[in-house]
């Protein structure tokens, strides 16, 4: 099995540098992944991505991506949906020029929608995507489907399950603080992996964080790991167990500080990263 480990973006020490001066950071920290952020658009043109790709190879940094946060597929609105769409093949093809394996995309909202109706739009949709990526010749990028801690969100984990075995470019990309919070503040790690593993998937994208707590509920707040729910060591544990190949990104706002405390949770269970 290999771990790889890392952050959402370019990690606080050298925040406000280009992306490619993040990977020898990262490795000098002993994290080997890195998630390119596109939440706010695709702003990275393609020859930049190809030159981010060959440093992040050089400081053998795994690379993932995120797309922008900017897309329904199951609007109503023909142009939303144009645009939806659009921003997941520009992601796609950035993906594919710097070797990131797999895209994290929030799908939808339900809106009006049945969660049926609305599964149906997003495969729909997807389906069109994948086809027009086939057309740009982009053949390594899977598209991940995000779970999602808001239930007026597409994303539960049955749904990623059920998109993933339906259309093939489709793997899940699973936030477990999300699902700790979708669940009502709970979470079996044990059972999420069966179901997960039965995909036969070659390699699970994860994301990790802390969540904070309003009104006596778990919220879509990132916090710290190892502090506020969910706790990290069960899900360590049941990876290391299991042999999972896995990339699990820190999304808390202290990005590879959170990200070191897992990689010494990991450690102390047994796992040993490759330098």
């Amino acid at each position: 099995m290999t771990i790889y480990l890392g952050t959402a973006g370019i990690p606080l020490g050298v925040k406000g540098e280009p992306t490619a001066s993040a990977f020898q950071f990262l490795s000098g920290l002993g994290l080997n992944a890195m998630e390119v952020e596109f939440v706010q658009g695709v702003r990275m043109g393609s020859t930049l991505a190809e030159r981010v790709g060959i440093e992040a190879k050089k400081y053998g940094i795994r690379l993932s991506v995120h797309a922008p946060y900017f897309i329904n597929l199951c609007s109503t609105e023909k142009d939303k949906l144009e645009a939806s769409k659009r921003r997941i093949l520009d992601s796609a093809d950035r993906a594919e020029r710097m070797g990131a394996d797999t895209i994290a995309i929030h799908m939808a909202y339900y809106g009006s929608a049945s969660p049926e109706q609305c599964f149906c739009a997003v495969k729909q949709q997807l389906s069109e995507v994948r086809d027009s990526m086939r057309d740009m010749g982009i053949s390594k990028v899977r598209l991940g489907a995000e779970t999602m801690a808001k239930k007026t969100q597409f994303g539960s984990l049955d749904e990623v399950i059920r998109l993933s075995r339906e259309i093939d470019v489709v793997v899940p990309y699973v936030d477990w603080a999300h699902l700790f919070a979708r669940n009502g503040g709970t979470i079996d790690y044990q059972s999420a992996l069966d179901e997960l593993l039965d995909l036969k998937l070659n390699h699970l994208n994860c994301h990790f964080e802390g969540l904070k707590k309003r009104g006596g509920e778990y919220v879509d707040v990132h916090d710290t790991v190892g502090v506020n729910a969910p706790p990290f060591e069960p899900l360590a544990e049941q990876l290391i167990k299991r042999g999972v190949h896995a990339t699990l990104i820190c999304e808390s706002p202290y990005l590879e500080h959170d990200a070191l405390k897992m990689k010494s949770s990991l450690e102390k269970l047994g796992y040993v990263f490759q330098s």
